[in-house]
């Protein structure tokens, strides 16, 4: 067999504009179980966005942008749902990024022969297949980006606004998140950026410019996002999977409590999720343990045991349907560094 018998049905990108997920959600609310955690759990993220002073921040880990939800967190952005937005590098830069320079993830299976696979330099994300040279494509414009940029220490904020940018003249798909995200001012943090593409592309930078160099301050991205919490108080959060982007936004109320600012825990929080509690991992630690640690007020929390492929659309759809984020304040939170220099 050859590459392109096993990259031959791309991904489909779920589009949530189309579907009215309004009378099944509202139908799950009379439900139980699952159904119900769903439910309450929409209606918690349709208030944050009927919150007019509650800034809405997305943390994303997991690969449900490979999967089909990329459209979707694009759309969250676009349409106000979503201000501030926390995620794996992978997500942002393997997927979004990825696909913005004209490439695709495939459906595949995981009963495959993962040495053939290899052999073709395809790698797999459980049932999705991925071109290995095209994902070093897309590491080699990364180190491209840093290579045109003044050496200096960049928040992962910075950088990425800074491959918004160079989408905005480059892309050859244009509903990226990254591109619609600096176009919409919305700030996006990876925490741990250098576990992806945007790692091997600026190791690559590093390594040809050993004296004078862009690296990512990790501590800047902290102390950013905690600025955010600090300008905002209401803030809600809405989770996918957990890891540290769960935990970095969560860790703002006390890291601006360390900086001398009392500010209110997290008033809303959802997570989806299939991480088990019982082991004590950060992925699995409920919302209301959070509460312990000063993070999230448990007023208005919901943990929704689901796999996000499924959820999410429902969900999503759910909230834009009902159309709060018509209503919603533009918060443009990427100006609030442009005005601190």
């Amino acid at each position: 067999m050859e590459k392109r018998d096993f990259l031959k049905s791309p991904v489909r990108h779920i589009d949530i504009k189309t579907i009215d997920a309004v009378p099944i959600v509202e139908a799950m609310k009379g439900m139980s179980f699952s159904a119900r955690d769903l439910a309450e759990g929409a209606e918690i993220y349709d208030r944050m966005l009927r919150d007019r002073s509650c800034v809405v921040i997305l943390t994303l880990a997991g690969s449900t942008s490979a999967a089909g939800c990329m459209d979707i967190y694009t759309d969250m952005v676009r349409h106000n749902m979503v201000d501030v937005v926390v995620a794996t590098g992978a997500s942002i830069v393997d997927m979004d990024f990825f696909e913005a320079l004209g490439f695709r993830h495939y459906q595949g299976t995981p009963q495959t022969d993962d040495r053939l696979l290899r052999s073709l330099y395809i790698d797999r994300i459980y049932d999705t297949y991925i071109d290995e040279e095209q994902l070093q494509v897309c590491d080699r414009t990364v180190c491209e980006i840093a290579d045109a940029l003044p050496p200096r220490p960049y928040s992962s904020r910075e950088f990425i606004a800074e491959m918004g940018r160079w989408l905005t003249n480059h892309a050859k798909k244009q509903n990226s998140l990254i591109q619609v995200a600096y176009e919409k001012d919305v700030p996006i943090f990876c925490p741990a950026f250098s576990d992806c593409s945007a790692g091997f592309g600026l190791v690559l930078h590093q390594y040809k410019n050993p004296k004078d160099h862009c690296s990512i301050d990790s501590v800047k991205d902290f102390r950013e996002l905690t600025m955010i919490k600090m300008a905002v108080d209401t803030t809600g959060l809405f989770m996918i999977g957990g890891g540290v982007p769960k935990n970095f936004a969560q860790d703002t109320v006390i890291c601006a409590e360390i900086l001398g600012r009392e500010v209110p825990m997290h008033k809303y929080a959802v997570q989806i999720t299939v991480a088990d509690v019982r082991d004590g991992g950060c992925s699995g630690s409920t919302l209301k343990e959070a509460t312990s640690w000063g993070k999230v007020d448990g007023s208005y929390e919901k943990m929704i045991y689901a796999e996000a492929t499924m959820a999410l659309p429902l969900i999503a759809a759910y909230v834009y349907q009902k159309g709060a984020w018509r209503r919603r304040k533009k918060w443009r939170l990427a100006r609030l560094f442009k005005e601190k220099g």
